[in-house]
């Protein structure tokens, strides 16, 4: 396959953009400023401008373009920036997906989507949540309908925090564990949804390989684990205690909004139509995941 990948440089497009090389197929990058490789295309998401040629003979492309949520406190700024850097983006790739007759468009999403479920558990079935999290997924999926409706196939990836050896939510938690520093957040008992860097792309590369595939997919492991779950598969995986307690109080009053989505909150989500339709997982539980991230 021909496969445009938008957000090609970040954590999760640099392991995709590999593996689908070593699958076989062709990857173009989308970059936004002057192309330095003969793989790279240009192109300014605000102006709606690609290279000429861009898509010519595309078969799917993966729009993985956002900043980070939990990388800096949520000032109104900030949040501004966090819808505009998927909205705007997804709505113009999905314009050309359509104008150009792309046959695919794989979106990023989050888990998040389904705010925070308490004890429920959620598969793809399940409805939006509440919140600004949730609030932001939605409008970042409703950007993709440009390409629906053009007929393309768009899949919707909604995906939870990325067990990685290098970078993402570990490069902050295992230092922190390491030392003996870490430990439960609040109760504990709100859930962790999370995935192995393997099985997200594993998972795309699935997906996009898949054409009976449509719609709403999570992207997170068979496990349901808990913050306390995660906890203790963690300070196993780098062998040292984790005797703190974080107070969700503590949190609150530094974070405010971010801690109560991001660490005091999570939806118990599953990842059903992965389970359902045969990808198989490489790591289907916590303490394989994380030990696997960490090289223990």
């Amino acid at each position: 396959m021909r496969v445009v990948v938008a957000g090609s440089s970040g954590l999760i497009g640099t392991a995709l953009v590999a593996h689908l090389r070593q699958a076989g197929h062709e990857v173009l990058r989308l970059v936004r400023r002057a192309p330095a490789a003969p793989d790279e295309r240009g192109w300014d998401p605000p102006a709606g401008r690609f290279d000429a040629g861009t898509f010519d003979g595309v078969d799917a492309v993966v729009n993985l373009n956002g900043v980070g949520i939990g990388d800096r406190p949520w000032s109104g700024a900030r949040k501004q920036q966090i819808r505009d850097s998927r909205n705007v983006p997804t709505e113009v790739l999905a314009t050309a997906v359509a104008e150009h007759g792309v046959p695919a468009l794989l979106s990023a999403s989050g888990i998040n989507y389904y705010g925070d479920t308490g004890d429920r558990e959620v598969d793809e079935s399940a409805p939006a949540g509440t919140g600004f999290l949730a609030e932001v997924c939605q409008d970042w999926e409703a950007a993709t309908k440009p390409a629906v409706a053009g007929g393309a196939r768009v899949v919707l990836l909604r995906s939870g925090p990325v067990l990685s050896p290098s970078g993402g939510i570990l490069s902050r938690l295992r230092p922190l564990f390491t030392v003996m520093l870490g430990g439960r957040i609040g109760s504990g008992e709100q859930y962790f949804p999370w995935i192995s860097l393997d099985d997200e792309i594993g998972a795309i590369g699935f997906l996009l390989e898949e054409d009976r595939f449509a719609g709403p997919v999570n992207l997170v492991g068979p496990e349901q684990a808990t913050n306390a779950r995660f906890t203790r598969a963690l300070s196993a995986a780098v062998g040292r205690p984790a005797p703190f307690v974080v107070p969700a109080f503590a949190l609150r009053a530094v974070l405010g909004q971010m801690a109560e989505e991001m660490i005091l909150t999570g939806p118990r989500a599953r990842p059903g139509v992965l389970l359902d339709g045969g990808f198989q997982f490489r790591h289907n539980g916590i303490d394989e995941a994380l030990s696997a991230a960490v090289g223990s």
